[in-house]
C-alpha cells in the first residue's frame, strides 16, 4: 500500500510520500516512490508512484531513458512542457501495462498503476497532475488545488478543512505531514520513512536564476525520529517560519 500527496500552492507545490510496499502481511519491504527530474536553470519535476511496483519502476526507468515506443529520445529532462511530460507518463505506463498485462494475469496479479506529476519548466507555469491507470488524466485546481493516490481516505479531512491555494508553503508542507501520519496511524501498509520535496513556484520563470535553489528536500529519515524532526528540518532549511498555535491554516 502507498499513500502519496500534491498540493500546488500559489507560492510552489508540496510532494510527499511514504515508502513502505508489502505483498502480503509477512513480505514488507522499503522502496522510494517519489522521483525528481531536475535540470538547474530548466525544469524540476516530481513524480510519485502508487500501484505494482514492478510496473511503476518500469515506468520511471522509461521516463529516466525514453519510451520503447519513440524513435526519439526525448525524456522528461527534454520535454518541453509539464503537459507533455504528464502525457508521456501517461504513454510509458499505457506501453508497460501493454507489455506485461498478459503475463501478469495469467499470475493473477493486478498490474494497475497511478502517478502524480507536477513541478515547472523554465518560462511556463506551474502545474500538478494525476495520471489514472489508464494513462488518461487530471490536474490540480484552485477549487481542489491537492491530488492524493494510494490509500488516501484518512488523509483527506486534512486537507479538505484547511487547504486553499493561498497558503504558504510551509505551512501546507506540515498539513502533508499531518495527513501522512493520519494515514499511517490508520493503516498498517503505509509507513515512514517519508519523502518530501517542495518546489517554489516563479524562481524559474526568471531568465537568470540561481541552481538547485528552488527545491527543498526532506527525506529517507527514520520513523523513530517522529514528525517534530521533518518540520524542524523543514523550518531550518526553508527559512521560514513555522506557526504553532492556533493561527489561520493547518492547527
Amino acid at each position: 500500500m502507498t499513500y502519496c500527496l500534491g498540493i500546488r500552492l500559489n507560492d510552489g507545490i508540496v510532494f510527499a510520500a511514504d515508502s513502505r510496499t508489502n505483498a502480503g502481511v509477512d513480505i514488507i519491504s522499503m522502496y522510494r516512490k517519489l522521483f525528481t527530474f531536475e535540470k538547474p536553470g530548466d525544469r524540476n519535476i516530481c513524480v510519485m508512484t502508487a500501484g505494482n511496483l514492478a510496473v511503476t519502476q518500469a515506468v520511471v526507468s522509461q521516463l529516466e531513458e525514453g519510451l520503447d515506443d519513440e524513435d526519439d529520445d526525448d525524456t522528461l529532462y527534454t520535454v518541453s512542457s509539464m503537459s507533455d511530460a504528464t502525457k508521456m507518463v501517461g504513454r510509458a505506463l499505457r506501453n508497460v501495462r501493454a507489455r506485461d498485462e498478459v503475463f501478469l494475469k495469467a499470475d493473477d496479479a493486478d498490474s494497475s498503476a497511478s502517478f502524480i506529476v507536477g513541478g515547472q519548466i523554465a518560462g511556463r507555469r506551474m502545474r500538478l497532475f494525476l495520471v489514472y491507470s489508464a494513462g488518461n488524466y487530471i490536474e490540480a485546481t484552485d477549487d481542489t488545488p491537492y491530488l492524493q493516490i494510494g490509500e488516501s481516505k484518512y488523509g483527506k479531512p486534512i486537507l479538505e478543512r484547511v487547504v486553499t491555494p493561498q497558503m504558504d508553503l510551509a505551512q501546507a508542507a506540515k498539513c502533508a505531514l499531518v495527513s501522512l501520519d493520519s494515514t499511517i496511524r490508520s493503516n498498517v501498509a503505509v509507513a515512514p520513512p517519508i519523502d518530501m520535496v517542495v518546489i517554489i513556484a516563479a524562481l524559474l520563470l526568471n531568465s537568470v536564476f540561481k541552481p538547485m535553489t528552488n527545491t527543498i528536500r526532506i527525506s529517507r529519515r527514520t520513523g523513530a525520529r517522529g514528525f517534530a524532526i521533518y518540520l524542524i528540518a523543514y523550518q531550518r532549511q526553508a527559512g521560514w517560519k513555522m506557526i504553532w498555535g492556533n493561527q489561520n491554516g493547518c492547527p
